[in-house]
């Protein structure tokens, strides 16, 4: 299955899994080639801009129409195949840098404390208002703003209304709740509730996280923020699910395709907004959209999301040019802001008011996800590094599949990350 990598906006760092990619582009630099910058004309400032291949029919033409529109300098958009996240990394450290480049939740902690990237945050000023907050967050380090959000991705949990109504069972809202309703309402035709092949470790191991109302990273920026009774518990509760009867573990396709959801294999299902329009061509109205349920005492419902970000290199040829074009592109421009999140997929503008006009998602469930990332999102911590997610996967996969203890694992989790915040610092 063809998987548009804007479904995986930021969330890498949530799953298990990762997008395999082609190889780099060589010694395609980004640059507009001689032709291209005579044909702007004048002395106009010449800008290049990066994005990686989506998936989606149509985004390319649509956003070298948009630098096309614009009329203070000439921007050349570079289309890049591949593994995007290390091409951008490799340019950065040379002399042929992109003016402008899209990044995952903004700009990695390694670009920042590098100086590669400008401060944005005097760019945004007063339009900070206009963004949602957690995802405006998710692109800031130290109370600076780094880049500028295009759209959104999230996850929710999708629900048969008529399948829990039969049963005489709720909308969960809790974790202990989501439990007793996919044992009650599962059969042996239809699981109660489906989050991944691999029993949902990969994808929720780090949900447990936020819905048991702790943080990635302590306060303190020097370890882990669950090493607590909060976060023991929670992962305790993943256990309870997992080894219930109502968790479907093996589906005709992993959790970030609609398949086993529309196909009756699952009553409930964790996946991602990208799968909207197929539940509702194939299901109607019988269906229903939560966040995830909260975990204990100190619980709250929560959803992950990914957004890219507009960045500016430090070391581009013409660093105010490159601003003033993602203020007139990202801020300025709600039409194409509009465009580029609806158009193209479905996806939720970066600036709640826009929802509306965004007409995938202007009512009913759609309109409800971006209700839950304004609201309850939450992306990775900059401080929480590829070592930490592979250590809190390990932890959650022993105390799920061998019941090992739950305080004994998040140690372990704490002692890797406390190690790996001493290293970036």
């Amino acid at each position: 299955m063809d998987i548009p990598r804007r479904r995986f906006l930021g969330l890498a760092g949530l799953a298990a899994a990762s997008v395999a990619g082609l190889s780099a582009c060589g010694s395609n630099t980004g640059r507009p080639d001689p032709e291209a910058s005579a044909s702007g004309g004048g002395t106009k400032p010449q800008l290049s801009q990066w994005y990686h291949e989506y998936g989606e029919d149509g985004v390319e033409d649509a956003v070298k129409r948009y630098a096309a529109a614009y009329e203070a300098a000439t921007v050349t958009v570079k289309w890049n195949p591949g593994d995007y996240d290390k091409l951008v990394s490799s340019a950065l450290l040379t002399a042929n840098v992109p003016d402008i480049f899209e990044y995952g939740n903004g700009p990695t902690l390694d670009m920042i404390k590098a100086g590669q990237v400008v401060d944005l945050t005097e760019l945004i000023g007063d339009a900070k208002s206009q963004f949602s907050a957690p995802v405006l967050a998710a692109m800031t380090w130290e109370d600076k703003i780094y880049s500028i959000p295009q759209t959104t991705d999230m996850q929710m949990l999708y629900y048969r209304k008529s399948v829990l109504e039969k049963a005489g069972v709720q909308p969960p809202t809790t974790m202990v709740a989501l439990t007793d309703a996919a044992s009650k309402v599962a059969t042996d035709d239809m699981g109660g509730f489906f989050a991944g092949n691999d029993g949902g470790i990969g994808v929720l191991n780090q949900m447990l996280i936020w819905a048991a109302g702790q943080e990635q990273i302590n306060t303190d920026q020097t370890g882990i923020g669950f090493d607590n009774d909060a976060g023991y518990g929670a992962l305790a509760a993943f256990a309870q699910l997992y080894g219930s009867g109502g968790l479907l573990k093996s589906a005709s396709a992993d959790w970030f395709a609609a398949d086993p959801f529309v196909n009756s294999e699952t009553a409930m299902q964790w996946g991602g907004l990208w799968m909207l329009p197929d539940i509702t061509a194939k299901l109607g109205d019988d269906f229903g959209v939560l966040p995830f349920p909260a975990i204990g005492s100190a619980g709250r419902q929560a959803v992950p999301f990914g957004s890219y970000g507009a960045a500016v290199t430090a070391k581009g040829r013409d660093p105010e040019a490159a601003k003033a074009f993602v203020k007139w592109l990202w801020i300025d421009q709600e039409e194409f802001q509009v465009d580029f999140s609806n158009s193209y997929g479905t996806h939720i503008p970066a600036k709640p008011s826009l929802v509306a006009k965004a007409d995938k998602i202007a009512s009913g469930p759609g309109a409800e996800a971006a209700g839950f990332v304004d609201k309850l999102g939450f992306a990775p911590n900059k401080l929480w590094t590829q070592a930490i997610s592979q250590a809190m996967v390990a932890a959650v996969t022993n105390v799920a599949t061998k019941k090992a203890d739950p305080e004994t694992e998040v140690g372990k989790v704490a002692a890797v990350a406390t190690k790996e915040i001493a290293r970036i610092k």
